[in-house]
């Protein structure tokens, strides 16, 4: 099976080409992707109406050079897969549009695709894991714990009641004057810092229910950073160390108490994957690889470029929905907030 999938939920548009393979896992054929970064510099944030005016300008080349370097013809390829949510809509309308007509035009399949529920099944792609096992999906919009039983079989364990970890990082970067995106800049600059200079909260430590709150702790990084004005490079690295420090508790915490929450419940997971652009700070992997060395669980972190939104990961959904008959129709709707768990009211900003 030979999808083409299309992402364009927030700041980064993408085309990629998957094939399924006969034993397990796919071959990325094509992925390419187009960071709309300097766009965003200036405001030190998305802007969405930026964003969806990116894609409109991107995405039509980035498809063709898809194809072009997969080898492959429209005409060739079993389905067309497009994000439809979570997201910012301008974006996903621009690439639901898209796909649909390029699905219409060549006679193919459509299959709208959660991206959260993309981000899930990645490491099936890259791993053939199988089901079930648990994610940790980190990003600037996302903090979520889940089990993934099967597809479109997901049980939400824990997720954030006020900022997202990847939001908090880029959020204290701003604070403390660093380079836009802040995220990656807070993790380099920790690197020269003391990560015990502040001691910093740690919420929702030790809480039974496995959610997590990061507006705290970042209030408490301004207050530190207000106190010390101006601030010293000495000082910010500091912070950000001391900053960094306070997530990785928090999310080994939050992480331990969700496995005891998925084994009460009955299920046995037996890997840990962690997906999403913060699960690319080096910090948090290593401690995730600690944790899951005493707990018995396999960690499974795709590569950095498959963490971050990318069309490769929209592909390998449009083929695991394909094998189990869950095709679209061509009034497939966007949808803004689109939990995977959909017994569960979203609690983050109106974000899934």
């Amino acid at each position: 099976m030979l999808v083409l999938g299309i992402e364009t939920t927030c700041d980064e548009t993408s085309a990629a080409v998957v094939r399924k393979r006969p034993e397990g896992g796919g071959d990325i054929l094509a992925n390419e992707v187009m960071s709309q970064i300097a766009e965003h510099a200036a405001y030190g944030g998305v802007v969405p109406e930026i964003a969806a005016r990116a894609h409109v300008d991107y995405l039509d080349h980035l498809i063709r050079r898809a194809l072009a370097h997969a080898g492959v013809a429209l005409a060739q390829i079993d389905a067309v897969a497009a994000a439809a949510g979570p997201g910012l809509i301008g974006g996903l309308l621009v690439g639901l549009t898209a796909g649909k007509a390029l699905a219409w035009a060549a006679g193919k399949p459509f299959v709208a695709v959660n991206h959260l529920e993309a981000h899930a099944l990645t490491a099936r792609m890259t791993d053939n894991l199988p089901f079930p096992y648990m994610i940790l999906l980190m990003s600037g919009g996302h903090t979520q714990l889940l089990e993934v039983r099967g597809v479109g079989d997901y049980r939400r364990l824990g997720s954030t009641i006020d900022d997202a970890i990847g939001e908090a990082f880029d959020k204290v970067g701003k604070l403390l004057g660093l380079p836009y995106p802040g995220g990656p800049n807070v993790e380099r600059t920790a690197l020269e810092g003391d990560p015990a200079r502040f001691d910093l909260p740690r919420p929702m430590l030790g809480r039974p229910d496995p959610d997590f709150s990061l507006s705290g702790l970042k209030t408490a990084v301004r207050n530190e950073a207000t106190r010390l004005a101006p601030l010293s490079r000495t000082s910010v690295a500091d912070l950000c160390a001391s900053f960094q420090s306070a997530v990785v508790d928090v999310v080994i915490d939050r992480t331990r108490a969700a496995l005891r929450v998925s084994r009460e419940g009955g299920t046995r997971p037996e890997a840990l994957v962690v997906a999403g652009g913060v699960a690319a700070n080096g910090a948090i992997r290593r401690a995730l690889g600690r944790f899951c060395g005493e707990s018995g669980l396999r960690l499974v972190a795709p590569p950095p470029e498959l963490c971050t939104d990318n069309g490769a990961m929209i592909a390998w959904a449009g083929i695991e929905r394909m094998e189990r008959g869950l095709v679209s129709d061509f009034t497939a709707a966007a949808h803004p907030r689109w939990p995977l768990d959909a017994r569960l009211e979203t609690r983050h900003h109106g974000k899934a």
